[in-house]
């Protein structure tokens, strides 16, 4: 017979997991970057919903909640015309990015997949003004849209900004065409297709999630924009980032801060959602992709 196994450890006893601070380490900075992140966008919607009279309140939560300051986002009677600049917002950004993913994709195609003298020079001047300082553009375009009767007009701030947002376009679409695999186009040039025909039929629907990603990011850009259109618009065609920045008070001299917030939040939440629509449809794309 064998003898009892003496000791004090049993011989199943499972060792105790040392705690892994890394992954803490990883949460911890995850939740830090989180609540750094979202706290302003958190203050805005809660004093967008605070009564004025309670303006300054430290509360962090909602308190003495009102919708009044939305109804006087909206209002004119203080000569602000929030609604009429989000109408200009949307059209200036549906029309920079519809212009900028047009001759967007077809010069990012052409960097990426044709060779042509040129070609690194023509992508380093394109990468180059993506870096130019919008600050020093300001008193240029202003003199020159001055002498052609530009001020104050739509072309105005839509021409500026696809100069901003084409760059970073072809930049974004380029680098998706060049993981593409080059057989996908081959077995269609095969196949009896044409290069368009390739290029339209194939590489354009796999292109389709890079393509709704750049759209995303150009149109927040023109959204956002403030420097230019505050000094190229005109009452009637600001965007709402100029509207919002000249917002006037009931009392001279007083700062409508709820007011600001509130349209600062009516301004931000269809972007949110905008993005959460789009980020679904790019998920269903790339799968497709996949697929095809």
């Amino acid at each position: 017979m064998t003898a009892p196994r003496t000791g004090n450890a049993a011989p199943n006893e499972v060792r105790k997991k040392p705690f892994d601070w890394a992954l803490a380490r990883t949460y911890i900075s995850a939740v830090v970057i989180v609540i750094w992140c979202f706290a302003p966008a958190y203050w805005m919607v809660v004093t967008a919903f605070r009564d004025v009279g309670y303006t300054f309140d430290p509360t962090p939560f909602f308190t003495h909640v009102t919708l009044d300051n939305f109804a006087t986002a909206f209002s004119t009677n203080l000569g602000n015309h929030f609604a009429r600049a989000l109408g200009n917002s949307l059209f200036i950004g549906v029309c920079v990015t519809l212009i900028a993913l047009l001759f967007g994709v077809f010069a990012a195609y052409a960097l990426a997949r044709l060779n042509f003298p040129g070609k690194f020079l023509v992508l380093g001047v394109i990468l180059g003004a993506s870096m130019f300082p919008g600050v020093a553009l300001v008193t240029p375009l202003f003199q020159l849209f001055t002498n052609i009767g530009w001020i104050g007009t739509y072309q105005a701030l839509i021409i500026p900004n696809i100069s901003f947002v084409l760059p970073l376009t072809v930049y974004t679409l380029t680098s998706f065409f060049r993981e593409m695999p080059w057989e996908l186009e081959e077995a269609a040039r095969i196949d009896g297709c044409t290069q368009g025909e390739a290029f339209r039929k194939v590489i354009m629907p796999l292109a389709a999630p890079a393509v709704f990603t750049t759209a995303i990011l150009a149109f927040i850009s023109s959204w956002n924009e403030f420097l230019l259109a505050s000094q190229l618009s005109s009452d009637a065609t600001q965007p709402v980032t100029v509207a919002i920045a000249s917002f006037a008070g009931a009392q001279p001299h007083q700062e409508p801060y709820t007011t600001v917030m509130a349209a600062a939040t009516i301004v931000t939440i269809p972007l949110v959602i905008m993005v959460l629509i789009f980020q679904r449809k790019i998920v269903a794309g790339l799968t497709a992709g996949g697929v095809k």
